[in-house]
């Protein structure tokens, strides 16, 4: 059972998914205090966050976890109950330019968080992990038990990550429990990603950039479902345990790109539907295929609700109605990095995620 009163900190939480969790946190438990750490790098902005602004069982703490003296700062003054560990770099193309800083920030950051989190005695930490953890599977779908694979920096480094943080509950039966999503989608999802960079490409009449044969596919959930199940297992997950956060909706990028474009574009004739993309070298190393099987989430209540037609309607419209959310964001220093902010949609690497 959940305390009438908590304080939950939520690292990483104006980027999207954190954001959101934010939101159901708050809608689901008005009662208790929220706490969002975030250094407001790439994909985050404060104005993910707007629901929550002005409330006073929300605060906002700018900081980096990584950082030893402000973790173990934040964790002596906020009496924090359950962490969500969300913060992370996660742009797999970037991780093969620059692996030690993905090394730095998601296995690193993850030790300096877990050791503060138990000297201060928390009585839950949710690390929110990958299914890229697994590598790449053609036929069988994983579950929790499968090995450690990762083909890339960016899930090497949250393989460590996960290994760390299970490191101490195998150690000191601090209570941990780690999730490992599927592709998350929804509104206010940075134009890094697959699907609001074909949006954003279509909206500007420009064709979708389809990373070497498109016929790599990913399971998509919808972004509400993914922090319906977080708090699933913050309140009935078996501590030292990992979750699939799985979906049976599974498309090919280059059908992927087909449906946005019809969506999109109106009249577009069948035929005419490839005209709308193009294909440009793939990343380093692609998996074809991440299934998961879901079946102990499943068993704690979870299911998804979120039909893919519905989630991409809902997202098609908040980017229709929200033309120039991220453009915005990268004209205010304050709320973007220096670099790949700066960067116009079509011209950033994008994620098959």
């Amino acid at each position: 059972m959940m305390k009438m009163s908590c304080t939950v900190l939520v690292t990483g939480g104006a980027g999207f998914i954190g954001s959101h969790l934010i939101t159901a946190l708050a809608e689901r438990f008005p009662h208790w205090r929220i706490v969002n750490v975030d250094n407001l790098q790439r994909c985050s902005s404060l104005k993910n966050l707007r629901s929550v602004e002005g409330s006073s069982r929300y605060a906002f703490i700018p900081g980096d976890v990584c950082s030893p003296f402000f973790i173990n700062h934040l964790f002596s003054t906020e009496n924090i109950d359950i962490v969500f560990h969300c913060a992370a770099e996660t742009h797999v193309e970037s991780s093969f330019l620059c692996p030690s800083h993905f090394m730095h920030v998601n296995a690193d950051g993850t030790g300096v968080l877990v050791r503060a989190a138990l000297e201060a005695r928390v009585r839950r930490f949710i690390y929110i992990s990958t299914d890229e953890v697994y590598g790449d599977s053609l036929d069988q779908p994983f579950d929790e038990l499968s090995p450690q694979r990762p083909t890339n920096p960016y899930s090497a480094s949250k393989a460590a990550a996960e290994n760390i943080v299970m490191s101490y509950w195998i150690k000191h039966k601090f209570p941990v429990v780690i999730t490992r999503s599927s592709n998350v989608y929804g509104p206010r999802q940075y134009h890094e990603k697959v699907i609001p960079r074909f949006l954003s490409l279509i909206q500007q009449e420009q064709k979708c950039t389809i990373q070497g044969s498109g016929l790599q596919s990913r399971h998509f959930l919808y972004v509400s479902d993914v922090t319906d199940a977080f708090l699933t297992v913050m309140e009935k997950g078996i501590l030292g345990e990992i979750y699939n956060i799985g979906s049976s909706f599974e498309i090919p990028i280059i059908q992927l790109a087909r449906e946005l474009v019809k969506m999109k574009v109106k009249n577009v004739s069948c035929e005419a539907l490839d005209d709308w993309m193009e294909f440009v070298e793939d990343r380093p190393v692609t998996e074809l295929r991440y299934p998961m099987i879901s079946e102990k989430l499943h068993r704690l209540g979870w299911r998804p609700k979120v039909t893919w037609k519905e989630g991409i309607r809902r997202t098609i419209k908040w980017y229709e109605e929200n033309p120039n959310y991220w453009q915005l964001i990268s004209e205010n220093p304050e709320n973007s990095a220096e670099s790949c902010d700066q960067t116009p949609p079509h011209s950033v690497p994008y994620e098959v995620r």
